[in-house]
């Protein structure tokens, strides 16, 4: 049984050797907040998609604009070349949980009431259309 994981563990390192992706772990906004931007750029152009986060009013734009940077720099490095205009989009961006700080407040009459602090983790994938194509 060791064995059949360590396979698939080592199939997955080779698949991600061919994706291009960048990671955001722990960010301090819950992961609702995240969404609602992630979801403005799921699917555009990465040029289209950097103006679009430059100019939105959310505070989890510039984290994820920051995000989509490096995911354009780590494709950059694997293919050995610059992007050109029009070819990179975002393939996939998923927003996760990440861990709750759990607080109290002092409410009236002793009681008191929670508060959750949340965290999220952004994965985002940016790749060529043509290569797309060719599968």
């Amino acid at each position: 049984m060791g064995a059949r994981k360590k396979i698939s563990a080592e199939k997955r390192k080779e698949a991600l050797k061919t994706m291009y992706f960048a990671k955001l772990q722990n960010v301090p906004t819950s992961p609702r907040k995240m969404r609602l931007v992630a979801d403005m750029i799921r699917g555009m152009e990465v040029n289209r998609a950097l103006g679009v986060l430059k100019f939105s009013s959310k505070e989890a734009s510039a984290r994820v604009e920051k995000l989509l940077r490096s995911a354009i720099a780590n494709w950059e490095q694997k293919n050995e070349r610059k992007a050109e205009d029009g070819e990179l989009f975002v393939t996939k961006i998923y927003v996760d949980g990440g861990a709750t700080l759990k607080r109290m407040r002092p409410a009236p009459q002793g009681r008191g009431y929670r508060i959750r602090k949340r965290s999220n983790h952004v994965t985002l994938f940016v790749d060529a259309k043509n290569t797309n194509d060719k599968n």
